[in-house]
Formats: C-alpha cells, sequence, structure tokens
C-alpha cells in the first residue's frame, strides 16, 4: 500500500486515513460481496450504540473512530473493560450466536465506521471461512483484552492503568493526541477525578504526557510504556502475534 506505516496493534500496514483491519484481511472478493451491506456512519463522541442486555440490531467494523465496552458494578457506576478501534468489529456476540449485548458500547473517539445489519452478517458469515475465521480471532483477542482489564483494574494502582488505557486508546486511534475529560478518564477506570488528577499529575511530572484544555499528548511513548503495568504489553503482544498460528 503505498504510503502505508504499521499498525502497532496488529503489525499490519495501515493508510493514514485508517480502513478497518478485519474487513482488509478478507480475500478482495469476499470483501466485495459485503461492500452492498456496509453502511458508512459518523459516530459521535457519547453515541451509545449498545445498551446492555438490548438486541444487536448492527455491527459496527470502526475505521477512525473509538468504542469502549463497558460493565456497570451498581447503578451509578460502570468501569471500561474493553476497547475496539480500526483492528475490529463492535458486536461479536453475534458471531457466537447470541442476539444481546453483555456491555455498554459507548463511542469515546469519534469518527468513521462501517455499519451492517446483523442480518446480512449472519447471512454472510455463513458463507464464508474467511469472515468466520476473523471474526473468531478477534473474539479471542477481545476476550484476552477483557480478563487482562479486568485482573489490571484488580490489582495495578491507577497510574499504571492510566498509563496503559493512554497507550492503548493511542494504538487504536493511531495518533499520540486525543481529546478527553478527566471526568471521561475516571468512568473509564471506574476510580474518582481526584486519583486521575493524581496519576495525571504525576506522568506530567515525568514528562511522559502533557494535559492541557482536554487535550492529551503523549510525549515518550517509551516511557509511557515503561510506567504502564505489564498488562498493555500482553495486550498488545497477543494482538501483534494473532495470526502467527492461525
Amino acid at each position: 500500500m503505498p504510503g502505508a506505516k504499521k499498525n502497532p496493534i496488529l503489525n499490519r500496514p495501515v493508510t493514514p486515513d485508517q480502513i478497518n483491519q478485519l474487513l482488509a484481511a478478507l480475500p478482495r472478493k469476499e470483501y466485495q460481496r459485503l461492500l452492498p451491506h456496509l453502511e458508512p456512519v459518523e459516530l459521535a463522541f457519547g453515541a451509545v450504540l449498545y445498551e446492555p442486555h438490548a438486541r444487536i440490531r448492527h455491527v459496527y467494523f470502526p475505521e477512525t473512530c473509538l468504542v469502549s465496552l463497558l460493565t456497570s458494578v451498581d447503578e451509578n457506576r460502570v468501569a471500561e473493560v474493553g476497547l475496539v478501534g480500526f483492528e475490529g468489529m463492535v458486536g461479536v456476540p453475534v458471531a457466537l450466536g447470541i442476539a444481546t449485548s453483555p456491555f455498554l458500547a459507548v463511542v469515546q473517539g469519534a469518527g468513521r465506521a462501517l455499519r451492517m445489519k446483523t442480518a446480512d452478517l449472519n447471512r454472510e458469515f455463513a458463507a464464508s471461512a474467511t469472515l468466520q475465521r476473523e471474526l473468531y480471532c478477534f473474539t479471542h483477542l477481545l476476550m484476552t483484552q477483557v480478563a487482562q482489564t479486568a485482573a489490571c483494574n484488580r490489582f495495578h494502582v491507577v497510574t499504571q492503568r492510566m498509563a496503559r488505557w493512554l497507550l492503548m486508546t493511542r494504538d487504536r486511534v493511531n495518533s499520540s493526541e486525543f481529546r478527553i475529560t478527566q471526568e471521561f478518564l475516571a468512568r473509564m477506570l471506574g476510580v474518582r477525578r481526584v486519583g486521575i488528577t493524581e496519576a495525571a499529575g504525576s506522568l506530567q511530572r515525568r514528562k511522559l504526557i502533557r494535559y492541557s484544555r482536554g487535550t492529551l499528548t503523549i510525549l515518550d511513548p517509551k516511557g509511557l510504556s515503561a510506567a504502564a503495568c505489564g498488562c498493555y504489553q500482553i495486550v498488545k503482544d497477543s494482538y501483534d502475534h494473532a495470526h502467527d498460528h492461525a
């Protein structure tokens, strides 16, 4: 691909304007067959794609947007357990024959996605061994991410968790700068805002990030990776080597 560079998640080429990597892995003939069913949509920050236990009517293949999967512990508290960007699909229960979402799916980074009706995906999934393989592989990767995030939220301090989250977000938006509020980050990590303020201050003093007026910039990715817990590298390695033994 002219002008392409490596995708830091899947170790595949990605153009600057980003394409969905799951769809890009399909043979051209199969991708062409999906095209009439793929509707381009612009997803706004904060848009709710699924409520917990609600029926999944569409699946989404992110291109430039980022979607958080959140689980609730009570009426007032939620925590993020998964992130999906241009490496995958939002709505993986459909590939397992499940019609409802176990998570709240919220757009945390506005941008473009391709939307497909569940009925269309089910039909194409049944007809394509390659689509089955790619979706099963991504489902496995997402399960790995969810499990590691649960362990991370239980055992690691806020500064480590924040560094992990920032790196995972960077990988999926393909940028070291993004807009984020401390309130939103506190919600994603399931901690009080004061904890986010302290963690961000610590990372800024070490010149790993800069946070000003709602814009966060990663200044030192290697340093931030060192400040993160090992959970970031575990998940990243699973994505990088997902197809090594396929």
